[in-house]
């Protein structure tokens, strides 16, 4: 039992197409289906690519720690060997002794200070043959 149409409800009536049943809305239906399951694998690759590059920044920041007390340890060795009584212990070593007080010669050609020379009864400096 359909009614009758009349005026201005009559003539937008024959714009809108008939419905035909399930099947006018299955495009549609479809077309949600693949958005949600596009959107959805999408959003998984997109997790999965932030997950890889948060496994590389801690494997880079761990690195950086490492190195930079690698650094640290080497810069204390670097200390240890430029201490004042390590270079003294070097210098004997090598045969190096205190040496006196020094003379300054000015540039009008005197002489400021006395000079005295080293500790007595130590070998003098050799300087080895190439």
């Amino acid at each position: 039992m359909k009614r009758a149409v009349r005026g201005r409800a009559a003539r937008l009536a024959h714009l809108v197409p008939a419905r035909s049943g399930p099947a006018a809305r299955m495009p549609f239906v479809v077309l949600v289906v693949v958005l949600l399951s596009g959107g959805l694998i999408t959003l998984l690759l997109l997790n999965a690519s932030l997950n890889q590059g948060s496994f590389k920044l801690s494997k880079l920041k761990k690195e950086t720690t490492d190195l930079t007390d690698q650094q640290q340890a080497l810069q204390q060795e670097v200390d240890a060997y430029s201490a004042p009584d390590a270079l003294e212990k070097r210098a004997r070593e090598l045969g190096l002794v205190p040496g006196g007080s020094p003379a300054f010669l000015s540039p009008d050609g005197t002489v400021r200070g006395v000079p005295s020379p080293a500790a007595a009864g130590v070998a003098p400096l050799t300087v080895p043959a190439p």
